[in-house]
């Protein structure tokens, strides 16, 4: 087992990473940049190591000096968290060179998953349902690409193959529509993500978003821990998540899960990982797979049990997965409100100085947070400042108590979008259960219409 790790990350997963060395008897080295120096988990780390200034750029995303706070303080092991560099490959190759151990995939697999159409080739051939879309990059002939439009039906939606958060993307209706925005996403995605590559796939109505969380070792054992419902999102960034998804039977969420298993083995995944789909009309859509440990992983952890951070440091040690599928019970129902400091209906962030900060308690509600009163939320950064998850015997229990822990939150000297958290647990649709990936954009349009 690992002395020491570093975490390379800020806010509330590195002190989820923290709290999960800690357990294991690990020492915990955090990196931080000069706007997270008051940060909780700095405070509460073995070791902390200043790594530049604010800008992401200059900090969270510098590798060499990542590098050079783990050989300074002789860590063993780099633990990515979830955003900044966790799904850099380069990154992962560069910690592996340098004699660190990355807690994650290995480069090869983030490569693999992190280029879209190489993952969505090697899904088909795992036998993992994917999107009806073009075999592959769009290539530059004009009526090739029209002819792959009309194949495959519209509308249609053009993604950037290096793409991600919701960006690089564009939805066509009509033929006349459609090479201009070919050539637009092509022209966004080489200055976005440096790689021109676009593909095309059926444009789904009305699906919703589900994914299924993976744990599999260096050993080719492989298990999944049920699906998580991500559908209540906006812009595609999540806002509330769910396990498991209300109303999808529990025999295509098997077949699947056993799909998603034998993919990893396959490619010969190691680490956590998460198969995202879209769901219409009973049907499963993969859409890609995130490599790393995901912001909504607490819901899994309250349904099965399992530590999700602390596998990922056992697997990276090299251990064993200590159980089998089959061991692996679903319990209950568990719900997540990401807390964000922004505008809770126009969105705007939100950053500056916490006045006062209470967090909710009771049977079945878990806080993820690195806040406390006093704290400043710097400007640089996504403006995620914590979770709120609740678990309970039944759906509608969880529900409860999420509203419950809503009515307790207190948090004064910045805006949140805790009354928009507070408004959707009571909305008759999202109590009714299994509402699509439009649901809140539409719910917020008119709700401004009054």
């Amino acid at each position: 087992m690992f002395k020491k790790i570093l975490i390379a990350n800020r806010g509330e997963i590195a002190l989820r990473v923290q709290r999960a060395c800690r357990e294991l008897g690990i020492k915990a080295v955090v990196v931080y940049s000069e706007a997270d120096r008051e940060a909780k988990y700095v405070k509460l780390a073995d070791e902390a190591v200043c790594i530049g200034p604010a800008p992401s750029a200059q900090s969270y995303l510098n590798m060499p000096a990542i590098i050079s706070a783990a050989e300074v303080t002789d860590a063993e092991a780099i633990h990515p968290g979830y955003g900044f560099l966790s799904e850099n490959a380069d990154f992962a190759e560069r910690v592996e060179k340098s004699g660190f151990v990355f807690i994650g995939p290995t480069p090869e697999s983030i490569r693999l998953m992190g280029d879209k159409v190489s993952a969505k080739q090697a899904m088909i051939k795992a036998g993992v349902p994917t999107v009806p879309g073009s075999d592959g990059a769009l290539p530059d002939d004009p009526a090739e690409i029209k002819r792959i439009a009309k194949a495959i039906g519209y509308p249609v939606i053009i993604k950037a193959a290096g793409g991600g958060g919701g960006r690089g993307m564009r939805v066509v209706h009509t033929e006349a529509a459609l090479l201009h925005a070919v050539q637009t996403t092509k022209s966004e995605a080489a200055a976005a993500f440096n790689n021109p590559e676009v593909y095309m796939e059926k444009f789904l109505q009305n699906p919703r978003h589900i994914e299924i969380q993976v744990l599999a070792d260096q050993y080719r054992n492989a298990v999944y821990l049920f699906e998580r419902d991500c559908s209540m999102q906006r812009r595609h960034q999540k806002v509330i998540e769910e396990a498991p998804a209300p109303g999808i039977p529990r025999r295509l969420i098997e077949r699947i899960g056993e799909r998603c298993a034998a993919a990893c083995k396959k490619i010969g995944y190691r680490g956590a990982g998460t198969f995202e789909f879209l769901y219409e009309n009973g049907e499963f859509y993969f859409i890609e797979m995130n490599t790393r440990v995901q912001v909504e992983h607490p819901v899994t952890e309250m349904i099965t049990g399992i530590d999700i951070v602390r596998q990922q440091i056992l697997i990276a040690a090299g251990e064993k997965l200590p159980f089998t599928q089959r061991q692996i019970q679903l319990r209950g129902h568990a719900i997540e409100c990401r807390l964000n400091a922004e505008d809770a209906y126009k969105f705007t962030p939100s950053p500056g100085r916490i006045t006062a900060w209470h967090a909710p308690g009771g049977p079945g509600v878990r806080v993820d947070s690195h806040v406390y009163t006093g704290y400043s939320v710097p400007p640089n950064y996504d403006s995620m400042i914590g979770k709120i998850i609740v678990h309970g015997d039944t759906r509608e229990q969880a529900l409860a108590r999420m509203r419950g822990a809503l009515a307790e939150v207190v948090i004064e000297g910045i805006k949140t979008n805790v009354p928009l958290h507070r408004e959707l647990m009571v909305d008759a649709n999202f109590e009714a259960g299994g509402t699509n990936i439009h649901y809140l954009e539409s719910w917020l349009a008119q709700r401004e219409r009054g």
